[in-house]
Protein backbone atom coordinates (compact mmCIF):
# COMPACT_ATOMS: atom_id res chain seq x y z
CA UNK A 1 0.00 0.00 0.00
CA UNK A 2 2.88 2.23 1.02
CA UNK A 3 4.38 2.29 -2.65
CA UNK A 4 0.53 3.09 -3.99
CA UNK A 5 -0.17 6.33 -2.42
CA UNK A 6 1.34 9.69 -2.77
CA UNK A 7 1.32 12.92 -0.71
CA UNK A 8 -1.62 15.10 -3.00
CA UNK A 9 -3.71 11.67 -3.63
CA UNK A 10 -7.21 11.37 -3.00
CA UNK A 11 -8.39 7.79 -1.54
CA UNK A 12 -11.61 6.28 -1.10
CA UNK A 13 -11.26 3.47 1.13
CA UNK A 14 -14.51 1.31 1.17
CA UNK A 15 -14.58 -0.43 4.34
CA UNK A 16 -12.44 1.21 6.85
CA UNK A 17 -14.38 -0.10 10.04
CA UNK A 18 -12.18 1.27 13.29
CA UNK A 19 -9.80 3.26 11.08
CA UNK A 20 -6.90 1.46 11.40
CA UNK A 21 -5.94 1.27 7.59
CA UNK A 22 -7.28 4.74 7.69
CA UNK A 23 -4.56 6.13 9.94
CA UNK A 24 -1.96 4.70 7.59
CA UNK A 25 -3.43 5.94 4.22
CA UNK A 26 -4.25 9.49 6.08
CA UNK A 27 -0.55 9.77 6.99
CA UNK A 28 0.54 9.47 2.91
CA UNK A 29 -1.65 10.94 1.16
CA UNK A 30 -1.50 14.23 3.96
CA UNK A 31 -2.11 16.83 1.13
CA UNK A 32 -4.83 14.92 -0.29
CA UNK A 33 -8.57 13.46 0.97
CA UNK A 34 -9.27 9.94 2.57
CA UNK A 35 -13.03 9.55 1.97
CA UNK A 36 -13.41 6.73 4.39
CA UNK A 37 -16.87 4.71 4.14
CA UNK A 38 -18.25 1.82 6.75
CA UNK A 39 -21.71 0.98 7.68
CA UNK A 40 -20.54 -0.91 11.01
CA UNK A 41 -21.92 0.88 14.29
CA UNK A 42 -18.99 0.56 15.54
CA UNK A 43 -16.99 2.68 12.80
CA UNK A 44 -18.74 5.69 14.39
CA UNK A 45 -17.59 6.32 17.14
CA UNK A 46 -13.92 5.40 15.52
CA UNK A 47 -13.82 6.98 12.61
CA UNK A 48 -15.11 10.60 14.44
CA UNK A 49 -12.17 10.39 16.25
CA UNK A 50 -9.78 10.27 13.35
CA UNK A 51 -11.82 12.72 11.77
CA UNK A 52 -11.22 15.22 14.43
CA UNK A 53 -6.98 13.97 14.96
CA UNK A 54 -6.36 13.99 11.38
CA UNK A 55 -8.34 16.85 9.17
CA UNK A 56 -7.63 14.55 6.23
CA UNK A 57 -10.19 12.18 6.84
CA UNK A 58 -13.80 12.42 5.66
CA UNK A 59 -15.99 9.66 7.29
CA UNK A 60 -20.12 8.35 5.86
CA UNK A 61 -21.64 5.89 7.76
CA UNK A 62 -23.29 4.55 5.00
CA UNK A 63 -23.27 0.86 2.99
CA UNK A 64 -21.09 0.82 -0.18
CA UNK A 65 -23.37 -1.75 -2.18
CA UNK A 66 -25.99 0.97 -2.38
CA UNK A 67 -25.33 2.19 -5.86
CA UNK A 68 -27.06 5.44 -4.94
CA UNK A 69 -24.06 6.03 -2.41
CA UNK A 70 -21.66 6.15 -5.32
CA UNK A 71 -23.64 7.85 -7.83
CA UNK A 72 -23.93 10.53 -5.09
CA UNK A 73 -20.52 10.54 -4.17
CA UNK A 74 -19.60 10.12 -8.15
CA UNK A 75 -21.76 13.08 -8.95
CA UNK A 76 -18.79 15.62 -6.68
CA UNK A 77 -15.61 13.79 -6.94
CA UNK A 78 -13.93 13.28 -9.77
CA UNK A 79 -10.36 13.37 -8.57
CA UNK A 80 -10.10 10.04 -7.30
CA UNK A 81 -6.55 8.49 -7.54
CA UNK A 82 -6.77 5.61 -4.90
CA UNK A 83 -9.67 2.82 -4.53
CA UNK A 84 -9.26 0.80 -1.20
CA UNK A 85 -11.45 -1.58 -0.92
CA UNK A 86 -11.57 -3.88 2.05
CA UNK A 87 -14.85 -5.52 2.78
CA UNK A 88 -15.94 -8.90 4.36
CA UNK A 89 -12.14 -10.57 5.31
CA UNK A 90 -12.32 -13.54 3.46
CA UNK A 91 -16.09 -13.40 2.62
CA UNK A 92 -18.58 -12.23 0.16
CA UNK A 93 -15.82 -12.26 -2.73
CA UNK A 94 -18.53 -12.15 -4.94
CA UNK A 95 -19.67 -8.55 -3.24
CA UNK A 96 -15.86 -7.63 -2.78
CA UNK A 97 -15.72 -7.66 -6.64
CA UNK A 98 -19.22 -6.49 -7.39
CA UNK A 99 -18.31 -3.47 -5.06
CA UNK A 100 -15.20 -2.94 -6.87
CA UNK A 101 -16.56 -2.80 -10.56
CA UNK A 102 -19.07 -0.20 -9.43
CA UNK A 103 -16.71 1.79 -7.66
CA UNK A 104 -14.22 1.78 -9.80
CA UNK A 105 -15.94 2.27 -13.04
CA UNK A 106 -17.32 5.41 -11.82
CA UNK A 107 -14.12 6.61 -9.99
CA UNK A 108 -11.41 5.44 -12.56
CA UNK A 109 -8.46 5.73 -10.40
CA UNK A 110 -5.04 5.06 -11.02
CA UNK A 111 -4.86 2.67 -8.76
CA UNK A 112 -6.66 0.00 -6.60
CA UNK A 113 -5.98 -1.89 -3.85
CA UNK A 114 -8.47 -4.99 -1.97
CA UNK A 115 -7.79 -6.86 0.58
CA UNK A 116 -10.32 -9.98 0.74
CA UNK A 117 -8.94 -13.59 1.67
CA UNK A 118 -11.75 -14.84 -0.68
CA UNK A 119 -10.44 -13.17 -3.52
CA UNK A 120 -6.82 -13.36 -3.61
CA UNK A 121 -7.42 -17.51 -3.30
CA UNK A 122 -8.99 -17.34 -6.44
CA UNK A 123 -6.39 -15.63 -8.28
CA UNK A 124 -4.13 -17.00 -6.35
CA UNK A 125 -5.49 -20.57 -7.53
CA UNK A 126 -7.22 -19.39 -10.98
CA UNK A 127 -5.43 -19.71 -14.79
CA UNK A 128 -6.33 -17.75 -17.49
CA UNK A 129 -5.73 -18.49 -21.47
CA UNK A 130 -7.79 -15.03 -22.26
CA UNK A 131 -4.28 -11.93 -22.16
CA UNK A 132 -6.39 -9.24 -20.51
CA UNK A 133 -4.59 -6.48 -18.40
CA UNK A 134 -5.13 -3.23 -17.27
CA UNK A 135 -2.72 -0.64 -16.77
CA UNK A 136 -5.52 1.77 -14.93
CA UNK A 137 -7.06 1.07 -11.23
CA UNK A 138 -10.20 -0.08 -12.57
CA UNK A 139 -11.23 -2.40 -15.71
CA UNK A 140 -10.32 -0.14 -18.51
CA UNK A 141 -12.13 -3.26 -20.84
CA UNK A 142 -15.18 -2.63 -19.75
CA UNK A 143 -15.63 0.27 -17.25
CA UNK A 144 -18.00 2.36 -20.12
CA UNK A 145 -20.64 -0.32 -20.15
CA UNK A 146 -22.28 0.43 -16.93
CA UNK A 147 -22.37 4.69 -16.26
CA UNK A 148 -25.94 5.78 -16.48
CA UNK A 149 -25.79 8.23 -19.39
CA UNK A 150 -26.55 10.97 -16.97
CA UNK A 151 -23.43 10.50 -15.06
CA UNK A 152 -20.98 10.41 -18.30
Amino acid sequence: MINNIESFDNVVELGCHVGSSTKIISKLCQDGTVYAFDNSPESVDAMNNLGIEYSNIAFRCVDVRDEEVLYEFAKSHEDIDVLCIDLGGGYHPDTVFKVFYLWSSFLKPKVTLIRNRGLADFVNSSKSVEDVHSCEGYLSSCAYDIIPKELK
